[in-house]
């Protein structure tokens, strides 16, 4: 097995670590680098709570080994924000109330803002399809949905 070192950039600030070869990645971010809003709901990769992206993609960081990383891009929703400024959907999920008890808000966010920044102007039908992965148990979807088109209409240039 043994340990492996591993390089990333994690929310853009550069990650030098020794880890074990099967540490997940969603330990790695939040035992390690103390992320925990990266949230472990299944470990299943079925709920998409540890959703993060990965060069811009989202991952399942509860499947994904934290080796598995090394040498990428890493972002979790503690890097949406700049500085004291919420990001358009942190922003849109509190004013559209897409959020609940908030434990799957993270990965949604993560999901969310992978389509939003690979299509500034989805339909309700593209944000339904790129959230599929990441279930809430608290809301019917609808405010969720709403959210992230409130954040699409947005122009603050996130």
């Amino acid at each position: 097995m043994g340990i492996h070192q591993i390089e990333m950039t994690v929310n853009g600030e550069p990650v030098r670590a020794d880890v074990p070869a099967r540490r997940l990645l969603a330990d790695f971010l939040r035992e390690d680098l103390h992320l925990t809003g990266t949230k472990q709901g299944c470990d299943t990769g079925i709920c998409g709570a540890c959703t993060v992206l990965v060069d811009g993609h989202p991952v399942k960081s509860c499947l994904s080994l934290a080796v598995m990383s090394r040498g990428c891009a890493v972002r979790t929703v503690e890097g949406l924000c700049q500085g004291q400024t919420l990001h358009r959907l942190q922003q849109s999920f509190m004013r559209c109330g897409g959020l609940q008890c908030g434990y799957c808000t993270p990965g949604m966010l993560m999901s969310a803002c992978a389509l939003l920044e690979s299509n500034p102007r989805p339909t309700a039908e593209q944000v339904r399809a790129a959230l599929g992965g990441n279930l809430c148990r608290c809301t019917g979807y609808t405010q969720i949905v709403e959210s992230v088109l409130a954040a699409a209409e947005a122009t603050d240039g996130d």
